[in-house]
């Protein structure tokens, strides 16, 4: 399987060019409707002749590329066609492979991971590998939150036999076995304008007690249970001698357990500002719950296909979420990072070791073929 697709390695940098080319911002409906309809015809050229579904409409809608096979159950690709880079970026940092290095916007996260998946499955198939069906699910909403795509992924994947996200890894050997649950809000406060100097005691600041609200949010911080807490943005006010009447405040809460989710939210719910003059409104909430029980069959599987590949087993859990975390908790068994080797998501800097692909895809051919059946 590995030298197969070290065999035909041009031809994956090729349809990895084919997908980074075509950007696909989240806040951009026609691009990402362009992206879709690229995705799908590339998928029926390696997969021929398999069913294509829609599910949903607009932004939260989800691709559906089912590829039967001959072994009972289905295992679900999981992954997404949206980047977090807005049109245009594509001039500045064109797709390039230098020193066995792929760069382009979107490359490690994740359109290499899709790439990878693809071409895994079609590996299986021309080596005449018995494999359960396949359905890959692709979204387009998961870098702003999933909100419209969870229902019908959820709906998709149900009674899968197993889960495996197409999200990057790390190194060759990177399978990701849990991952924080992901929150997020954004409290808005307006208090009373009033002249810093002449009359301070006819205004309530709104910005004053924001910056109370962020002292006692990140005392809710507990690193050795992993719940983080990050005050990104802070911003209110006009002048240094007006009493702030707006002030905003965006939060973003990691957390390892339900436990530690619940209690951070119903801290920051129990809050009150010190002056009743300012109203606070808070929005948001936990948009990925925490995953925190591995799939043991997975982990197992995945740790014998990669010592058979040669390569150091390298099983992480991260705070960062996916859509694995919304399977995982609709009691789906979900193994994720099976995407690309490399680094820099989400920066400048974003990459794909090219010589690593083969290892990665190879990973999933032997997750694909030796998934546990459906009961």
């Amino acid at each position: 399987m590995r030298s197969l697709v070290a065999g035909r390695l041009d031809e994956v940098v090729d349809d990895l060019a084919q997908l980074v080319r075509t950007e696909t911002p989240s806040t951009d409906p026609s691009l990402l409707a362009r992206g879709a309809a690229e995705l799908v015809s590339w998928v029926r050229e390696r997969w021929r002749g398999e069913s294509v579904t829609t599910l949903g409409e607009g932004p939260g809608a989800v691709i559906q590329v089912d590829a039967p096979g001959s072994l009972p159950g289905v295992v679900v690709l999981l992954g997404h066609l949206d980047t977090v880079f807005e049109a245009g970026t594509l001039a500045r940092r064109p797709f390039s492979v230098v020193d066995g290095i792929a760069r382009g916007p979107g490359v490690f996260d994740m359109k290499a991971g899709l790439v990878q998946g693809v071409h895994a499955v079609a590996a299986l198939d021309e080596l005449g590998v018995p494999r359960p069906t396949v359905r890959l699910l692709v979204s387009a909403d998961e870098e702003v939150g999933s909100l419209g795509s969870r229902a019908a992924l959820v709906a998709a994947s149900s009674g899968a036999s197993a889960v495996l996200v197409l999200e990057p890894g790390g190194v060759a050997g990177t399978v990701k076995t849990a991952r924080k649950g992901v929150g997020l809000w954004t409290v808005t406060a307006t208090g009373v304008a009033a002249h810093a100097g002449l009359d301070p005691e006819a205004g309530a600041s709104a910005v004053h007690e924001l910056a109370a609200l962020t002292t006692h949010l990140v005392g809710l911080a507990d690193p050795a249970a992993g719940t983080t807490v990050n005050v990104g943005v802070l911003t209110g006010g006009t002048r240094p001698n007006v009493v702030a009447e707006h002030a905003r405040l965006d939060l973003d809460v990691r957390a390892r357990t339900t436990g530690e989710a619940e209690r951070v939210g119903e801290a920051l719910a129990a809050w009150r500002p010190a002056d009743g003059r300012v109203h606070v409104d808070v929005s948001g909430g936990w948009n990925r719950p925490p995953w925190s029980e591995p799939a043991p069959e997975l982990v197992e599987r995945a740790r014998s296909v990669v010592a058979s590949l040669v390569v150091p087993f390298d099983p992480r859990e991260v705070g960062g979420g996916s859509d694995g975390n919304i399977l995982a908790a609709a009691g789906l068994p979900v193994l994720d990072g099976l995407g690309a080797s490399g680094g820099g998501a989400h920066a400048e800097h974003e990459h794909v070791v090219v010589d690593d692909i083969p290892v990665r895809t190879a990973l999933l051919a032997g997750l694909v073929a030796g998934s546990p059946s459906a009961p």
